[in-house]
């Protein structure tokens, strides 16, 4: 897979815009509060439709306009894809192949981003909801059907949290409603459960050799599913449907006088164990930034597996972040495999020994220059 050009109109600080990228590594170069990072915000958005720095659309268009456009050429096995996606004050309107697609649903998956900032360092020390969005976010990348189950089990649990609000209001009293609702969401939870462990463990088995390799063999990895109905113990839907039952039958009283869902995926988390400890709580920093890498670098084989073609790869100024040894393995293991974009003030030594005929843009103040830098 691969982004031949990206055409951007009144996105963010970019008035006008239209590149062509090389299918290795490019490079968005410049000082900070330029427009590098809206570059990659801009690749990120046409892939996922929204955005990785907002969740209102509307910031993504430029200060003096009513709408913004991000378009692109993406390359694939099978032939190339255009996409394109609007913006105004009313919503946002996706095409591609030229087609408008009612469903962003039937979209995403045609351009598969990997995005890695500084920020994910969260994914292993911070909040569970930033771990529980970075596993739905990649897996409905690779699985329409996955995206599919998120998207009905959120929109169950947004029901079911609204009549348990009623409940608790006494504005409603049928409890055999609740029950029908409970059912759905058991239905949506155990499937979409099921489905982060089967991609959990490959995720996890890809993930442990780049982690050892990096750490010379020092340190092992391991990722683990937590879930209040200890599910990775359970197996199959069906078990796991009739555990959710019973436990949902003893919470009840409780969900109505709390007025929300006491049990569920979007309650569940992601552990990261090396050498058996918790790296979140007893690891060093430089561990925690080792495991983020690793896992970000195994989901790039991942979705090679899942998919058949290798995502696009994002680097938003973190190289900056890694030591020379983690930017070496880093830059290593893209080199020609995945098609990168990154951002970064200056390229470091290790950056300009290890990346191969890099294309080098110059970013100032909105605009884009072609380098001779090499």
């Amino acid at each position: 897979m691969e982004l031949q050009s990206l055409q951007l109109r009144n996105f963010r600080n970019y008035k006008e815009l239209s590149v062509e990228f090389v299918p290795g590594v490019n490079v968005f170069l410049g000082p900070n509060a330029q427009g590098k990072t809206n570059l990659l915000e801009a690749i990120y958005v046409l892939a996922l439709t929204r955005s990785h720095r907002t969740t209102t659309d509307k910031e993504l268009i430029g200060w003096d306009g009513k709408e913004a456009s991000v378009q692109g050429i993406v390359k694939k096995q099978y032939g190339n894809v255009p996409l394109s996606l609007m913006f105004t004050n009313k919503g946002k309107k996706a095409r591609m192949n030229h087609l408008d697609q009612a469903k962003l649903a039937n979209y995403i998956g045609q351009l598969n981003v990997i995005l890695f900032a500084p920020e994910d360092l969260a994914l292993v020390k911070g909040a569970p909801t930033i771990r529980r969005s970075f596993i739905d976010r990649e897996f409905s990348q690779m699985s329409p059907k996955y995206l599919y189950i998120a998207n009905q089990y959120r929109a169950v649990l947004k029901q079911r949290n609204q009549y348990l609000k009623q409940l608790q209001s006494k504005q409603a009293k049928d409890i055999l409603f609740l029950e029908v609702l409970t059912d759905q969401l058991t239905n949506f939870a155990s499937e979409l459960i099921v489905r982060r462990l089967h991609l959990l463990k490959k995720l996890d088995a890809a993930a442990a050799p780049i982690h050892a390799a990096i750490t010379q063999g020092t340190e092992s990895l391991q990722i683990n599913y937590v879930s209040q109905l200890h599910a990775d113990e359970l197996g199959d839907e069906v078990t796991i449907k009739q555990a959710m039952m019973a436990r949902f039958e003893n919470l009840q009283p409780r969900e109505i006088i709390m007025g929300t869902t006491l049990l569920g995926p979007h309650r569940d988390d992601l552990l990261y164990n090396v050498n058996d400890h918790d790296v979140a709580t007893f690891g060093s920093q430089g561990q925690q930034r080792t495991t983020a890498l690793a896992v970000k670098l195994a989901e790039i084989d991942l979705m090679k597996q899942e998919t058949g073609e290798y995502p696009i790869l994002l680097l938003d100024d973190v190289l900056s972040e890694l030591d020379t040894t983690r930017q070496t393995h880093l830059l290593t293991a893209i080199q020609d495999k995945v098609q990168t974009f990154i951002t970064t003030p200056s390229l470091s030594d290790v950056a300009k020994q290890l990346i191969n005929e890099p294309k080098i843009f110059n970013v100032s103040a909105g605009t884009l220059t072609e380098s001779g830098e090499e």
